[in-house]
């Protein structure tokens, strides 16, 4: 039985900024959540930030450019929240090579977790193609990353 990264958000812990979790009903992610030992995790908690906490998007890019300075991650009051973005991409990162975890199931548009749209970092619900600062750093290292809505690549 293989170990999966999965945010602890997808599996019912109230830990997204709104203080909610986000349920999935989906057949294949409930069938790889029960095929797999499962390793619950949020960046953004681990990283040392609180629940509820302001909405925060990737402002002037992606997660890689966020990693390498050219981006960053503001709150929608203002505020730079970059750094406890970054410390819990790390910490997942370092789970994963702690636990030989080569997959992960992220919160799909999540500026953390997002790995195939994220919000363009205007507040205004819209979204762009790219990867959130999570994500990013797990396929920098070689950690396959889908989202909620891509389970299935990983029923095995």
């Amino acid at each position: 039985m293989s170990k999966i990264l999965v945010s602890a958000c997808l599996l019912g812990c109230k830990v997204r900024y709104d203080g909610n979790d986000l349920p999935v009903d989906n057949d294949a992610f409930t069938k790889v959540i029960a095929a797999h030992e499962i390793i619950s995790f949020c960046p953004e908690v681990a990283g040392g930030l609180s629940t509820p906490r302001i909405a925060a998007e990737i402002c002037g890019g992606v997660g890689s450019d966020v990693l390498e300075g050219k981006a960053k991650i503001m709150g929608k009051d203002g505020s730079d929240v970059t750094a406890p973005f970054i410390k819990g991409a790390q910490l997942a990162l370092q789970i994963c090579q702690e636990n030989n975890i080569k997959r992960a199931i992220l919160t799909e548009s999540s500026p953390s977790c997002g790995s195939g749209t994220i919000y363009n970092g205007k507040f205004a619900g819209d979204k762009i193609k790219g990867q959130g600062v999570t994500c990013a750093i797990l396929e920098k290292h070689g950690i396959k990353v889908v989202s909620q809505y891509g389970a299935a690549e990983f029923i095995n």
